[in-house]
């Protein structure tokens, strides 16, 4: 008799178009577990659809181990680097590609085709509109100017005593109130115009949260925006470009572009069908 938590379970990559390059692509990579890649396609002979899959064992994709393993942070980064690596290796082989998201598995190679054939305009509509483009990030940091509050002892020295000390010391809080909301406000401008102008150059724009504490990075500064652009391929130097322009000579106003990558941001993803 079987021992059940030797069970596998498919886990899907990527939906992406048959090809020869794609199906090369696979077998140059491992998976999450270590399994070898391949393409599922569906039972329809006609359809130019496949999954990237591999196998990988029940007793940790099952839906109660996989809840568990969501707070296991070396698990989760040890999973994403795995997933990301099979992705890539297909983007580099120049394959239009809808990245899954993370753990998206099915019981079984028949079910993942089932998947294929019920959703398969919805997922030819998008690799359609993604075919050519290219996933950017910008992420928009504001240290604006702030003046920082002065001693205590050297305000003594500086102003008149008594109830003309007191008029002078928040007379001198508003004006430093003013000059930090003034500084705010020029650098939250400049944020919104470099934001209009990478919207202008891309086709699509998804706001992702910004982001706080460590996962920020160690450069000064609040991250203010922290977007994700869908750009042509052929436009991505020029992207760069323009976005660096925009943010050139702003004090307190920097901004970083990252990627490409592939259009994780921009490939609506389907509801996992973990095993039962």
């Amino acid at each position: 008799m079987t021992d059940p938590t030797d069970r596998n379970v498919v886990y899907v990559y990527a939906v992406l178009r048959r090809s020869a390059e794609a199906a090369a692509a696979v077998t140059a990579v491992r998976g999450v577990a270590g399994d070898p890649i391949h393409l599922v396609a569906p039972a329809d002979p006609t359809s130019r659809l496949a999954f990237a899959v591999g196998h990988v064992p029940a007793a940790d994709y099952d839906e109660a181990p996989l809840k568990a393993h969501l707070d296991d942070l070396d698990w989760m980064e040890s999973t994403v680097r795995s997933h990301h690596a099979v992705v890539a290796a297909l983007v580099a082989s120049g394959t239009a590609v809808l990245p899954l998201r993370l753990a998206t598995v099915y019981p079984d190679e028949d079910s993942a085709r089932q998947a294929l054939d019920t959703r398969r305009a919805y997922f030819l509509s998008l690799l359609d509109r993604l075919t050519g483009h290219v996933e950017l990030g910008v992420k928009i940091y504001a240290a604006p100017d702030i003046t920082p509050p002065e001693p205590d002892s050297g305000a003594a020295q500086e102003t008149p005593t008594g109830l003309g000390a007191g008029r002078a010391y928040l007379s001198i809080r508003r004006r430093r109130q003013r000059r930090n909301e003034e500084a705010w406000r020029t650098v939250a401008q400049a944020a919104a115009h470099l934001t209009r102008t990478a919207g202008a150059l891309a086709v699509d724009r998804v706001a992702h949260t910004p982001q706080r504490g460590s996962l920020a990075g160690p450069a000064p500064g609040t991250n203010v925006g922290n977007d994700a652009y869908l750009v042509p391929a052929d436009r991505v130097a020029a992207f760069r470009a323009a976005i660096q322009a925009a943010a050139e000579n702003i004090p307190g106003l920097r901004v970083e572009v990252t990627g490409p990558w592939a259009p994780y941001s921009f490939a609506l993803q389907p509801e996992p069908e973990t095993a039962a």
